[in-house]
C-alpha cells in the first residue's frame, strides 16, 4: 500500500453549465501524455462519484506531490460568465466530504487536505503560497481552510 499523507482537491476548470464527462477527461488527459485520467476520484455535478484510478496507483494531478497523495476532482469550477468560481453543488460538497472522511480512515497518515493552487511554488520564498503565486485558481475555493478539521468517520 502506498504511503498517503495528503489529499489534493481539484476542479475540472469547465463551465458549470456544461457537462464534462469522465470519458472526455480521460481523452483530454491521454492527449496530454497520461495513460489515463490523472485523478483518483471525479465528482459529477449530481454528486455521483467516478473512480478513475485505483488508490494503489500513483496519480498524475499535481507535480511533485503525486507519490504521496490522492487526487479528487469535481466537475466545474468556471462560472457561466467564464470566471473561476466555486460552482460545487450541495451534492458535490456532500460526496467530497464523504470521500475525505473515508480516505482519512483508510490512511491515518493523512494530515492535510489542500487545493491544487496551495501546492504552487513559493516564488518569493517567504514560506507562504500567496494568491499571486498560484499557478491556477484550482479548485476555486479554500480547500485547506474548509477541510482542516474534517474528522474521520
Amino acid at each position: 500500500m502506498r504511503k498517503i499523507n495528503l489529499i489534493v482537491i481539484h476542479c475540472s476548470a469547465t463551465p458549470v453549465d456544461h457537462d464534462y464527462t469522465p470519458e472526455q477527461m480521460t481523452i483530454d488527459h491521454r492527449a496530454r501524455g497520461f495513460n489515463s485520467a490523472g485523478y483518483h476520484y471525479y465528482i459529477r455535478k449530481s454528486g455521483y462519484v467516478v473512480h478513475l484510478r485505483p488508490l494503489d496507483v500513483v496519480g498524475a494531478h499535481v507535480e511533485g506531490f503525486n507519490a504521496n497523495s490522492v487526487g479528487i476532482c469535481y466537475e466545474g469550477g468556471i462560472s457561466v460568465a467564464g470566471k473561476p468560481a466555486d460552482t460545487r453543488t450541495a451534492q458535490q460538497k456532500e460526496s467530497l466530504l464523504r470521500i475525505i472522511k473515508e480516505l482519512k480512515a483508510l490512511y491515518p497518515a493523512i494530515t492535510k487536505v489542500k487545493g491544487h493552487r496551495d501546492l504552487s511554488p513559493d516564488k518569493d520564498g517567504d514560506g507562504i503560497i500567496e494568491p499571486n503565486e498560484w499557478i491556477k485558481m484550482c479548485p476555486c475555493f479554500d480547500a485547506e481552510k474548509e477541510y482542516k478539521t474534517t474528522p474521520t468517520p
